[in-house]
């Protein structure tokens, strides 16, 4: 029985039963896993991710720094439970808001997966994203894959030290930064800055610091590929999203085949051959060290490295380009000409997820439009459901947790209804401040003559004594023994 390794070469694996004093049969059946050295690449695709990196870098580590309305413009104050967006501020009353953000990201996900893959992984997913300039960092420190091969095959020497220390050392303080810029958003980044200066930062954001950075440090350092392989469910599910007509990067088989190597000036075709010169440069520069030319396999991320290493390839040669591209299975096997590609991206499926990620966010945009910056909760006192007055009133007390979402202090007013003769016994009108939360007391009183035994719906009705269009209309109940 034999086994084919990622590198071609075949592997005799004993039968069970069978195997030899000093060679365990177990530690065969398992394949050693190889150090992939990417070799660098350069064209349409790559400077594409080029500029997705710096695009999400610049907004990531930019983000925390930027200021609104005299505070940080986005922050996650988890413990005062706001979330601050630039104007717009987010309370926990506000989750079905995030619920809805998480269902279009979602929805967006599988609408871009069934028309063009992994998109998402090839370019802009931050395993990528961090793998791509840790790799950049390694290349500029150890050089390309050559270099970089030859020296780990080397003995220790005072160079490898060097260059070693210096590459782990630029790693180590770009994975501690991208620490603290996480943390920066959800403790004010300019506190942090000075927490750190007095050497009086929190226990919570120092392990969050080391957590987060030894996790970049460690998934695009150390692991890179694993984590895309075996740690990503991604990519285990991916192919429910796939069908016949979704673009993927393919190996054109008929135009290659049969590969083989030629000279530049020879007519391959004289000689049987297909536009495949099996140079291998499309494993090379694969960063998860596969070849496309066995078909789409799951670690397959996208990032469409392999086209780009292939048109070099072709235009050296002197071929076509395109003979590794994105393409459709059913384009490739004749059912409809590749200029008719973009035609299928309108299909039932694409087509239900468009529909579907349409109509939510719409009702996203609309529920922020239409969003009233003022909350209200009403909290009856359990301790005494009903007290009589020294005027003979039947009283009931409540706590009204008056929220104003808005960047300015408001002027509220509270006012109640729902029963005849009812009366409200509460400071009035009430500041609230800006993104802030007040606690209003607040009594009912009625004439037990006119009010059967009982509990009575009321409501409380809160209003901007300057905006009338900012109220809320919170129900509860009044209870009469």
């Amino acid at each position: 029985m034999k086994s084919t390794a990622r590198d071609g070469t075949e592997n005799s694996l004993p039968q069970p039963g069978l195997a030899q004093a000093g060679s365990p049969a177990e530690a065969e059946l398992y394949e050693v896993q190889r150090t992939i050295y990417p070799r660098a690449v350069h064209g349409w695709f790559a400077s594409w991710r080029v500029a997705v990196v710096l695009a999400t870098q610049l907004v990531y580590y930019g983000g925390p720094w930027l200021t609104w309305n005299g505070r940080q413009a986005v922050l996650f104050d988890l413990a005062a439970r706001k979330f601050y967006i630039f104007g717009v501020v987010f309370w926990p009353q506000d989750f079905i808001l995030l619920t809805a953000l998480l269902v279009i990201s979602a929805l967006a996900l599988f609408l871009f997966t069934a028309i063009a893959g992994r998109l998402w992984c090839g370019f802009a997913c931050p395993q990528t994203v961090y793998t791509e300039i840790f790799m950049w960092i390694e290349r500029k420190f150890e050089g390309d894959h050559l270099a970089r091969m030859k020296l780990d095959r080397q003995g220790l020497s005072v160079r490898k030290v060097v260059l070693k220390a210096a590459k782990h050392g630029t790693w180590i303080a770009l994975s501690l930064w991208t620490g603290f810029t996480f943390v920066g958003y959800f403790t004010p980044i300019r506190t942090l800055v000075a927490e750190i200066a007095s050497v009086g930062l929190g226990p919570w954001e120092l392990f969050w610091i080391l957590f987060y950075g030894l996790a970049t440090y460690g998934n695009a350092g150390w692991m890179r590929e694993q984590v895309c392989k075996y740690m990503c469910p991604y990519a285990r599910f991916q192919s429910v999203m796939f069908d016949s007509d979704t673009l993927v990067i393919t190996y054109d088989g008929a135009r290659g085949e049969p590969r083989g190597s030629r000279r530049r000036s020879a007519d391959y075709r004289t000689a049987g051959l297909g536009a495949c010169v099996d140079c291998g440069i499309c494993v090379q520069v694969c960063p998860t060290g596969i070849d496309i030319r066995n078909g789409l396999q799951y670690e397959c991320i996208g990032c469409a490295a392999c086209i780009d290493g292939c048109d070099q390839v072709m235009d050296k040669m002197g071929y076509a380009r395109g003979l590794i591209r994105y393409s459709t299975e059913n384009a490739l096997r004749g059912k409809y000409p590749e200029r008719q590609i973009a035609r299928q991206a309108l299909r039932p499926r694409t087509l239900i997820y468009s529909a579907v990620l349409l109509a939510v966010v719409t009702a996203f945009g609309a529920a922020l439009y239409l969003r009233v910056p003022l909350k209200v909760n009403v909290i009856r006192d359990r301790a005494v459901l009903m007290r009589e007055t020294s005027g003979g009133l039947l009283e009931n007390v409540y706590r009204l947790q008056v929220i104003n979402t808005t960047e300015q202090s408001r002027r509220f007013v509270v006012t109640a209804s729902g029963m005849d003769g009812l009366q409200l016994i509460a400071q009035q009108p009430v500041t609230v401040p800006a993104a802030g939360a007040l606690t209003l007391p607040v009594a009912l009183r009625i004439d037990p003559a006119t009010t059967p035994p009982g509990s009575h719906a009321v409501l409380f009705h809160i209003e901007d004594s300057a905006d009338a269009r900012v109220r809320a209309d919170e129900k509860s109940v009044f209870h009469v023994r």
